[in-house]
């Protein structure tokens, strides 16, 4: 009995003695001073990042498509800015784009937003072509309704016939 104690006895002292092995925390050590010759700096680091979409030296910065008088189709010049637009969209899945069909002040109230809405749903079908999600866009006309110029001139009407992507906060 003596032996069964001591030996309970010696077992209960070693459990009680073992220590457990505390998982351990790797810290890295950000301060200046504690760079190595040997790191190198990563880019922009220390300065704050811009928002790509208000950045003006982004292609993102740039939001209007113009468009021929009469025409929904998206010139060669601008299918990069939708394609970057688009990328964008793919690369952040929780940001969501309208695109507004706009028109000039010429041709009926009924047939401006219709060309308006060709015109958005054109610009829509480049980005989703491009790697946007459908549900990522929405495209809608304001017809004649929203001018950015409002003169009567050819200046002002190719000025008016665009379609502008905004993005989820802008509108």
């Amino acid at each position: 009995m003596k032996k069964i104690l001591s030996v309970l006895f010696i077992s209960v002292l070693s459990a009680c003695a073992s220590k457990t092995p505390q998982p351990s925390a790797d810290v890295e050590d950000r301060s200046a001073g504690a760079r190595t010759g040997m790191e190198t700096p990563r880019s922009g680091e220390g300065e704050p990042s811009l928002n790509p979409l208000t950045d003006p030296n982004n292609i993102l910065s740039r939001r209007s498509v113009y468009f021929d008088f009469d025409s929904y189709v998206v010139k060669d010049e601008y299918k990069s800015l939708v394609v970057a637009h688009a990328q964008y969209l793919r690369d952040n899945s929780n940001a969501k784009a309208l695109v507004q069909g706009n028109t000039d002040e010429r041709g009926s109230r009924e047939y401006n937003l219709a060309l308006g809405q060709r015109r958005s749903d054109a610009v829509k079908y480049v980005m989703t072509l491009s790697g946007a999600r459908e549900s990522q866009v929405e495209s809608v006309s304001l017809g004649e309704e929203k001018p950015r110029a409002t003169g009567h001139d050819e200046a002002s009407w190719a000025e008016n016939r665009r379609a502008d992507i905004r993005y989820q906060g802008d509108y």
